[in-house]
């Protein structure tokens, strides 16, 4: 059975989509994007302030679905500039634990919504 989560603690859809579904024990968290839920703001002060905010929207929605960031099978990273990887890369593993970290891609793309510089998506298991 399909089950919609959806937290004010991250931001709110802006579209026909839900911050996550879930089925058959599998969580699938809609592509996070630098909002600040608490004012509606972007945070692009720099690209590690941007991915902060985009993990800490990840981490509230996997906790409203009762998960951590430990139940995270796959990841999917999309870049504006693949030369923010590094940077992106250094906040991005400080939520994980290297030995049981998911698999990932980590792709550039020409444009994001709302012309933010990083986008990530997550699978969960529940």
């Amino acid at each position: 059975m399909k089950k919609i989560y959806q937290t004010v603690n991250a931001p709110a859809p802006v579209g026909p989509y839900n911050q996550a579904v879930s089925v058959h024990g599998i969580l699938y968290v809609s592509g996070q994007i630098a909002i600040d839920p608490k004012t509606g703001e972007f945070v692009t002060d720099n690209i590690q302030s941007e991915t902060n905010q985009v993990m800490k929207n990840i981490q509230a929605i996997l906790l409203e679905a009762g998960a951590t960031f430990e139940n995270v099978v796959k990841a999917s990273i999309f870049l504006a500039n693949m030369d923010d990887f590094a940077d992106v890369n250094k906040v991005y593993a400080s939520y994980f634990n290297e030995i049981t970290a998911p698999a990932r891609e980590c792709v550039e793309v020409s444009k994001l919504p709302k012309n933010v510089s990083v986008e990530i998506s997550v699978i969960a298991h529940l």
